[in-house]
């Protein structure tokens, strides 16, 4: 056993709040309370659905944003592994913890924002060369849970973060149009006949096309070289670290998610991918979801495997645009990229 085990959890758990002390507040205020309240289920043990005691609520909030104001200058915290390790050396502390049936993980999210994470760990596997570690109880982590990242080389999925997205999803969905791509990936995993069987079957599929999303990063990683991700470290603008990161997701994606998804005809998968297109990305992309409607309607994936291989060359292409924009003229790449939104990556169509 991991000795000290309480240690360790009280001492990620404590870099985990100064990283929200330095961040959380970053964020709209609709997106903070938000995610505040799925944090509070999550540290109360509250089941999914039960309703939130609103004045215990508000009293815990409050409490946090008083602890953030006396940590928010604190230095992150070695970890009590082996002697003493950085909590951003992540693959020293498993080394370290895999062993004994847990795993950490830590990086830097969108905007730099630092994830730390401590829990069990369910599986361990190697896809295409690449670890992969799923998650499962939770015992220590920050206010924004990603479901799966990559990790210096690793991929973290969380099978936690996972249940409580797809179920925040399926509230939300239950409030409005049920004919919808959300609908179709609902009803594929009969969530309305028997919603914790549904919940199941669904966190096991949708899990597996993340992990097929990540494998795609690690591919475009290697067709991009390090020069992608030094000018991703440095981007101060948000809308160019978004645009940059959405041609990233969408190389991925059609170099492996969605082609792989197809292959298998993972259909409730599709249409959860589809459900999820939005924003820049979708604004990038109307081809795809031109050919998904259009496969709807015939259920002929030949179209859909068209428009996705073309569009994996465009993706590579438009990534390397990018770089070559930002390396221009580094003191201006943010414009430069940001240029290329309103221009040549608009409203792409195939």
């Amino acid at each position: 056993m991991v000795e000290n085990l309480s240690a360790l959890i009280d001492t990620v758990q404590k870099n985990c709040t100064i990283a929200d002390a330095r961040h959380a507040r970053d964020m709209t205020i609709c997106t903070f309370l938000l995610e505040m309240r799925e944090y509070y289920r999550w540290e109360m043990e509250i089941p999914y659905g039960a309703r939130l005691p609103k004045d215990e609520l508000g009293d815990w909030l409050t409490a946090r944003e008083s602890l953030w104001d006396t940590v928010e200058e604190e230095a992150f915290i070695p970890l009590p592994v082996s002697g003493g390790i950085d909590p951003f050396d992540a693959d020293d502390v498993n080394r370290a913890l895999v062993p004994y049936g847990l795993v950490y993980s830590s990086g830097l999210g969108h905007f730099r924002k630092p994830h730390f994470v401590l829990a069990e760990l369910k599986r361990a596997e190697v896809r295409e060369g690449v670890k992969v570690y799923v998650a499962g109880c939770e015992y220590a982590r920050d206010l924004i849970a990603p479901p799966a990242a990559m990790r210096d080389g690793a991929i973290f999925l969380r099978m936690d973060a996972v249940r409580r997205l797809l179920w925040n999803k399926f509230e939300e969905w239950q409030w409005k149009e049920k004919d919808t791509a959300l609908g179709r990936a609902f009803a594929y995993h009969d969530f309305e006949q028997d919603i914790e069987r549904g919940l199941d079957r669904m966190a096991e599929a949708e899990s597996e096309a993340m992990i097929l999303h990540e494998v795609g990063e690690a591919r475009a990683e290697k067709l991009l070289g390090a020069d992608w991700n030094s000018m991703l470290g440095q981007l101060n603008s948000k809308h160019a670290e978004l645009l940059a990161r959405a041609v990233r997701d969408h190389l991925a994606d059609c170099l492996v998610t969605l082609p792989t998804l197809l292959e298998r005809e993972a259909h409730g998968s599709l249409h959860f991918y589809l459900a999820n297109l939005s924003g820049l990305r979708r604004a990038l992309f109307p081809a795809l979801v031109q050919a998904y409607e259009l496969w709807l309607g015939s259920r002929d994936g030949s179209q859909l495997a068209a428009v996705i291989d073309t569009a994996a060359t465009h993706w590579l292409e438009a990534a390397q645009k990018l770089t070559t924009a930002y390396q221009r003229d580094p003191a201006h790449g943010d414009a430069a990229i940001n240029a290329l939104a309103g221009g040549d990556l608009a409203g792409l169509k195939l």
